[in-house]
């Protein structure tokens, strides 16, 4: 009965975080920040895609949830390993 209600108010709240990890994504004053920002977005991107499959009743969307996380990971440490030591793969 309130599953609907708590569901709306978490989607509401995961989207004004993305919205912020938007704005320091694109006006971060260092490449740390918009690196941290970018590995944010995708933590609220897979939080996003299950809090969907919750209300949605599907268990499709987790699957996909997990293939953001590992998307976002992935990214994020070949981005870190560029920007330390300038190229990714040895």
């Amino acid at each position: 009965m309130i599953l609907p209600y708590a569901l709306g108010i978490c989607l509401i709240a995961i989207m004004v975080s993305m919205l912020m990890c938007l704005y320091r994504l694109v006006t971060g004053p260092s490449i740390v920040d918009r690196l941290l920002a970018l590995d944010t977005f995708f933590l609220n991107a897979t939080c996003l895609v299950v809090v969907l499959g919750i209300y949605w009743m599907s268990t499709s969307l987790f699957e996909g949830a997990l293939l953001v996380a590992m998307l976002g990971f992935v990214s994020t440490v070949a981005l870190a390993r560029y920007f330390t030591s300038g190229h990714v793969i040895d």
